[in-house]
């Protein structure tokens, strides 16, 4: 096997990336601290068509050297708008008509493997701070809480991890493909 240099991928650019058909998601970053972890989330949501970033609170915004770091420009492809409190944030997507979904662990929360969007939807997923998760205020004004089973010592996962995960899974059960 011949690994598949750039050009034999022949990946998109990015004013055609802007014009392409997205997943029908918004990834909201509820203070995320980290801006390694904020590009990291910028470049899977280009891997997946995302289609957009919302930056809530203390989320830092591009362009910044350590965003670009792990982005590696994908925060020039992915539309990105930045909000001061994440609240404002659903509020404006619950008007939009989207359902909000946090991810996170709480009581009566429905496991990943057994959520099923639907394709007549409009989806957007909260993840949360480092260290805190997603706020309270926000998990109460979510359609409902998202979980990812985890079966070793830890309780939990980085948050670009768990973006990456959420996504793909997102854009495999919506069969986001072209």
């Amino acid at each position: 096997m011949k690994k598949l240099t750039a050009l034999d991928m022949n990946r998109i650019g990015v004013e055609e990336f802007k014009k392409s058909r997205k997943t029908p998601l918004v990834v909201i970053l509820d203070d995320v601290r980290s801006m390694y972890n904020v590009g990291s989330v910028f470049r899977t949501a280009d891997a997946f068509r995302i289609e957009s970033i919302y930056l809530c609170g203390i989320t830092s915004c591009p362009p910044h050297p350590e965003i670009h770091k792990t982005a590696l420009g994908a925060e020039d492809s992915v539309d990105w708008k930045y909000f001061h409190s994440t609240m404002e944030a659903v509020e404006e997507l619950k008007q939009a008509g989207y359902e909000v979904w946090s991810i996170e662990q709480v009581e009566g929360s429905t496991m990943l493997q057994n959520f099923i969007p639907s394709k007549e939807k409009k989806y957007a997923v909260v993840f949360g701070n480092e260290v805190q998760g997603v706020k309270q205020e926000v998990v109460d004004n979510s359609d409902g809480c998202i979980e990812i089973p985890q079966f070793g010592t830890k309780h939990s996962l980085n948050v670009s991890t768990t973006a990456g995960i959420v996504m793909w899974d997102f854009v495999k059960s919506l069969q986001i493909t072209d």
